[in-house]
């Protein structure tokens, strides 16, 4: 499973999108891998873990 490339801002509405994509070269995201997000409008910052499939 992927993380998506952009979410939904839960503070402000506006688009956060993922800071640091994970390596091609490196093995596929796992459940529980944490993935950092930043909003373009508020510059809040989210952490989000990768859930379950």
């Amino acid at each position: 499973m992927q993380p998506d490339a952009e979410i939904v801002c839960v503070e402000c509405g506006g688009r956060a999108h993922l800071l640091a994509p994970p390596d091609p070269d490196e093995l596929e995201p796992q459940p529980g891998d944490v993935f950092a997000y930043r909003c373009a409008d508020c510059m809040d910052r989210f952490d989000i873990v990768l859930p379950d499939d």
